[in-house]
């Protein structure tokens, strides 16, 4: 067993190089293959959230940005990237998405972000929901940004964070 963390499996603490399901005998990338695995209903939800001005989360609600409607270009980007995460991701495979769903949470100073996304096949979907979720945020940033900047153009109030995934499950057919 290997003492480095970073050469753990998912489900393991510790992994050896015989674990590794990403890399060859000889360390080169490879991508999984799930072809003998059974199509399963897989679901996984994932969330974050994007620290704004409070202001700023006050004209997102009321539909007065500049830009045009935050939440609906942040829905519509966040469902784009779900079923575009293969092509970002280098060794996720290409799924049948079945479903997604998105919902913003708006508090002072915070926008949550919730995307859950449902696949019928033989890997799961974590991934998709975890990117569903970042670009959604990164959309409402692109939207937001001109009313976070500083004088200085900087964005010292503005981050994401605590982006997560809430639940993964799958249920044989």
């Amino acid at each position: 067993m290997s003492d480095d963390p970073s050469r753990a499996t998912a489900g393991d603490e510790q992994g050896t190089d015989a674990d590794l399901t990403h890399t060859d005998e000889s360390g080169e990338a490879q991508m999984v293959d799930v072809g003998d695995k059974p199509d399963t209903a897989r679901r996984a939800v994932a969330r974050g959230r994007i620290r704004l001005r409070p202001e700023t989360v006050a004209a997102v609600s009321e539909n007065t940005v500049e830009k045009g409607d935050v939440l609906a270009t942040a829905r519509v980007g966040a469902i784009q990237a779900v079923k575009h995460t293969w092509e970002t991701i280098p060794m996720c495979h290409q799924i049948p998405i079945t479903n997604v769903d998105t919902e913003f949470s708006l508090e002072e100073g915070v926008i949550e972000l919730t995307v859950a996304v449902e696949t019928t096949g033989k890997t799961g979907c974590e991934m998709e929901a975890l990117e569903g979720v970042t670009t959604g945020l990164n959309v409402v940033w692109d939207m937001v940004k001109s009313a976070e900047k500083d004088a200085d153009g900087q964005y010292p109030e503005t981050g994401i964070q605590s982006v997560e995934v809430l639940e993964k499950t799958k249920r044989e057919r």
